[in-house]
């Protein structure tokens, strides 16, 4: 695990699981992971807590750069599961604004699935989530380069 890699810097919990970053922007945050056992419950499906894990990360993200880069804190997490995602299976997840407002922002965020051997565009829904986030937090003084970290991931997405 390389911890100068840009899911390393940004979000080291879905570094952890194999999470790859393809976008990020005020506007879009996407990215997607191949379910290992580690992603998994006892069935071989995609566990619900590391959907929702997924949807708060993305979502935070987009919040943060979407605030000029401020500290975001989500306050609520509405998450609907609508079909399994199998270990094997490739997840990818896509976040976007519904509402930005000065201090609370909406993101809704939406993970797909697809074999291995499928293109992309044969995707099916896996879930959908709802995060609302409190931003423009202050930055406490022993994080206080985090915004420069993020900026320059951003820059070589």
């Amino acid at each position: 695990m390389d911890p100068k890699s840009p899911e390393f810097i940004i979000d080291q919990p879905l570094k952890i699981l194999g999470f790859v970053f393809d976008e990020l922007s005020a506007t879009r945050v996407s990215g997607h992971l191949t379910l290992t056992e580690k992603c998994c419950q006892p069935f071989k499906v995609l566990h619900g807590g590391v959907s929702a894990l997924i949807a708060e990360a993305l979502a935070s993200l987009g919040a943060g750069i979407a605030s000029g880069f401020k500290r975001v804190a989500g306050i609520h997490l509405s998450i609907h599961h609508l079909r399994p995602a199998a270990l094997g299976d490739i997840v990818f997840a896509e976040s976007f604004p519904v509402s930005v407002g000065k201090n609370i922002q909406v993101w809704e965020v939406r993970l797909w699935k697809a074999k291995k051997t499928e293109t992309p565009d044969n995707k099916i829904m896996v879930s959908t989530s709802r995060v609302t986030l409190f931003c423009g937090l202050p930055i406490p003084d022993h994080v206080k380069d985090a915004p420069d970290e993020l900026k320059k991931v951003i820059s070589k997405l």
